[in-house]
């Protein structure tokens, strides 16, 4: 059997690749978060107000706004229209905070304007979790079955992961939309002075490009698993 076989899969590099991206991804908006963290806004508004603000602003009065635990954890639920900020913006009157707090009502606001990328990904959230659950012991059972039962659960397994990839790639778009009309309101309602609104579009764009790399990510593995079962599913 071949080096290749047992001991070395040149393949993993795809994985290493996609680990270090996020990696960098994730550890550059946390630094580029903590420095504008440390920018008091000139408004003196914390993140749950300038989220309140916003949401009025465009005629939103349905969505609740809450405090949760930890940092970063921040994010909108459409199903049951609930803002959720977290410890490091809930009370928080830095530019960075404002600025996550804002973006998440970019998110309430494409729900209320049923922005179509939002609920595209909203639909396929069950498929895309059941198939990133379902992918990895469909293809190993398919590698171990001889027969072409086994090919089949390879391919099944392939298209399950697929949806997760899809899942992320339309993530893309929407987090992308969320973070533009975070700026523009911002701008608009003048909670952020133009000095200010730079900082936070640092931070918002330091954000997104974890969105990025997660897809990135999910785009190696999937190359990998098509490379590791190239022949089994031309069987």
């Amino acid at each position: 059997m071949p080096l290749y076989g047992y001991y070395f899969d040149p393949t993993y590099i795809l994985v290493i690749i996609g680990a270090a991206i996020c990696l960098i991804a994730s550890a550059r908006v946390k630094t580029t978060f903590n420095k504008y963290n440390r920018v008091r806004s000139m408004s003196g508004m914390t993140g749950a107000q300038a989220a309140e603000r916003i949401l009025h602003s465009a005629g939103i009065y349905d969505v609740s706004v809450q405090h949760i635990s930890g940092d970063l954890t921040d994010h909108y639920d459409p199903r049951n229209k609930t803002l959720s900020l977290s410890d490091s913006t809930y009370s928080s009157t830095s530019v960075a905070a404002v600025g996550v707090a804002a973006h998440e009502c970019g998110h309430a606001i494409q729900h209320q304007q049923d922005y179509a990328p939002l609920s595209i990904r909203s639909a396929i959230v069950p498929v895309a979790n059941l198939g990133s659950f379902a992918a990895w012991p469909l293809i190993l059972i398919g590698m171990f079955i001889t027969s072409s039962t086994g090919s089949l659960l390879i391919n099944i397994g392939i298209l399950c992961f697929s949806l997760s990839v899809l899942f992320q790639l339309v993530t893309l778009p929407v987090e992308f939309n969320a973070s533009s009309r975070a700026i523009h309101i911002l701008g608009q309602t003048g909670i952020l002075r133009e000095e200010e609104l730079r900082g936070t579009k640092k931070v918002l764009g330091a954000a997104a490009l974890t969105y990025v790399a997660g897809a990135a990510a999910a785009i190696l593995q999937l190359l990998r698993l098509l490379i590791l079962t190239n022949g089994r599913r031309d069987d």
